[in-house]
């Protein structure tokens, strides 16, 4: 308590010393210029100003005190300080600070699109950063190294694209074709009648059908969805180009970009974490490559497996098997998947030749592919890898499932070269 009470009696003092220096500022103000100057308060002033604690001067503090007084008059009396323990203060600043915290929270959730497309794009950049690089290296410009890669980029995606696009008009125009003739075959099958003599299941249908079709609700949520899922590819063509733009930026201007994130650092330490951040770097950029090989080795080898036995649709059977090999863990399972139950539709037997032949392969891959392309990447324990994928497809979905094994390994590098070596000292 005695602490307590030499508090609040310093406080007192502190706050008595506030208004005393107030009330010689403002007579101090109102006082004539030639007086301030014989007090010492010209262009010389200065030093008076600083030993006038020193000094003690009755008259003058009783002067000083008539002014407050007069001041007091003038301006009004001085109020009460804030008392910042009221509970209507607190309770005031306090839903201040939660509205402030909603407002920002509402603005992340806006902006998860952006951070998205902008994290997909740092990907990219991390991804041919290593190519465009070694182009330098090699005595090229940078700006031409990336126009190179970028160029180079557009070309396997417009070949992909004349690889997938016509079989997949073909064969959509043919399968649109051929509906009434499977639907008429589906009808005459024996299961289906069956159904239709003891339950009338195509009369129901019919009048199913008939229903819906007069029904204006469901035409208008048909409609809808329709234009929705036109908005949605427009959207995914819009961020597919947006992508493409902000990789271009990133990739020319990454070194300007690195230096002025390193220049935020203290001095001290910037050699440690310049390093640090390169390593991650590289080995996020040598494994986004790694992934891409393995997974096209893996179309390749699916595409020529799909051509041999007969198996329909191969060409996009093989870029879809591609595109699914690039999700850690399970994309390769996918697309065999994917391929096996074409192959059953088709033909029994090309399912039973597609899953054997998927079986070796995975061994294969596991053992022989990945080990040998992915030997100067990333290291991960496997553990880490399931628990890693599973919390970044939870969180991301595929993309975060994409992401999880590079932020893995660069966690893991932190570990390594900071976490344990501090503790080691400690």
């Amino acid at each position: 308590m005695s602490m307590l009470n030499r508090w609040k009696t310093y406080r007192r003092q502190q706050i008595e010393a506030l208004r005393e220096s107030n009330r010689s500022t403002l007579t101090r103000e109102d006082e004539p210029t030639e007086r301030r100057e014989a007090d010492g308060e010209g262009e010389h002033g200065v030093v008076a100003e600083l030993f006038s604690d020193l000094v003690t001067d009755p008259e003058r503090e009783a002067e000083d005190r008539q002014a407050g007084a007069l001041s007091r008059s003038s301006f009004g009396p001085a109020g009460r300080p804030l008392n910042r323990k009221s509970p209507f203060y607190v309770g005031f600043v306090g839903a201040l600070g939660v509205l402030v915290a909603l407002l920002l929270w509402n603005t992340l959730g806006r902006l998860t699109t952006t951070f998205t497309l902008l994290v997909v794009a740092l990907f990219l950049t991390l991804a041919l950063n290593p190519v465009v690089e070694s182009l330098t290296r090699r005595g090229m410009r940078r700006s031409l190294a990336v126009v190179a890669v970028f160029m180079g980029l557009i070309i396997v995606f417009g070949l992909l694209g004349l690889l997938v696009v016509p079989p997949v008009a073909a064969q959509g125009a043919e399968l649109a074709g051929n509906a009434p003739t499977y639907l008429d075959h589906f009808l005459r099958s024996r299961v289906v009648q069956d159904l239709d003599r003891h339950y009338h299941v195509v009369e129901k249908i019919q009048a199913e059908v008939a229903k819906r079709a007069s029904d204006s609700g469901f035409l208008s949520s048909l409609f809808g969805g329709v234009l929705g899922a036109g908005k949605a590819v427009v959207t995914g063509v819009f961020q597919f180009f947006t992508v493409l733009v902000l990789t271009l930026f990133f990739l020319a201007s990454l070194p300007r970009v690195k230096q002025a994130a390193y220049r935020t650092v203290p001095a001290s330490r910037r050699p440690r974490v310049v390093s640090l951040s390169e390593e991650i770097m590289r080995r996020t950029g040598s494994y986004a490559i790694g992934q891409v090989a393995v997974a096209f080795v893996n179309a390749l080898c699916s595409w020529i497996m799909m051509s041999i036995v007969g198996i329909p649709y191969a060409a996009v059977l093989a870029v879809l098997v591609g595109f699914l090999g690039l999700i850690p863990m399970v994309g390769a399972t996918l697309g065999a998947v994917l391929v096996c139950l074409v192959a059953f539709f088709d033909n029994p037997r090309y399912a039973v030749i597609a899953a054997i032949y998927y079986i070796v392969y995975q061994q294969i891959e596991n053992y022989v592919v990945s080990p040998r392309i992915m030997q100067h990447t990333v290291s991960v324990p496997g553990a880490v890898t399931v628990v890693a994928a599973l919390a970044g497809g939870t969180l991301l979905g595929i993309l975060g499932a994409l992401l999880a094994i590079p932020v893995a390994a660069a966690l893991l590098l932190l570990y390594e070269e900071v976490l344990v070596p501090r503790q080691a000292r400690s």
